[in-house]
């Protein structure tokens, strides 16, 4: 069986979130046993999987990332629409834009402290686009 569904995440302020409740909201059943796909649609955000039980780690990735590839680089040249556009590209290309996950007994298979993320790296998002694909 495979099942495709097409979603939007709700918008948020730049950063990294949690975001796995929401995305299991927006599936249908879980197959007993099998692979969830997640695959973001945009090029200045990212889908990751990481720490979701302590707050401090959300924070401390936004601050290496932004470290690592600032704003207002002299030398970038992709810069119409805005100074916070380029380095989010760059950013959500170092994370990548996909996430595949077991499905055991129906749920996600994740570790005890593992949560999936939603990093965005504009700094006045919309809503993001998930194309969410069911293997089981």
């Amino acid at each position: 069986m495979v099942d495709q569904v097409t979603f939007r995440l709700q918008a948020r302020p730049r950063g990294f979130h949690v975001v796995t409740r929401e995305i299991m909201e927006q599936l249908p059943v879980l197959p007993d046993r099998g692979l969830l796909h997640l695959f973001i649609q945009h090029t200045s955000a990212a889908i990751t999987v990481n720490e979701a039980a302590d707050p401090d780690v959300l924070t401390d990735f936004e601050s290496i990332f932004n470290k690592i590839v600032p704003e207002n680089m002299p030398f970038l040249v992709h810069t119409l629409e805005g100074p916070d556009d380029m380095p989010a590209h760059i950013k959500a290309a170092m994370i990548g834009h996909s996430v595949t996950l077991p499905i055991t007994a129906g749920r996600l298979n994740l570790g005890t402290w593992q949560g999936v993320y939603l990093c965005e790296f504009r700094n006045r998002a919309s809503g993001r686009g998930i194309v969410a694909t069911i293997y089981g």
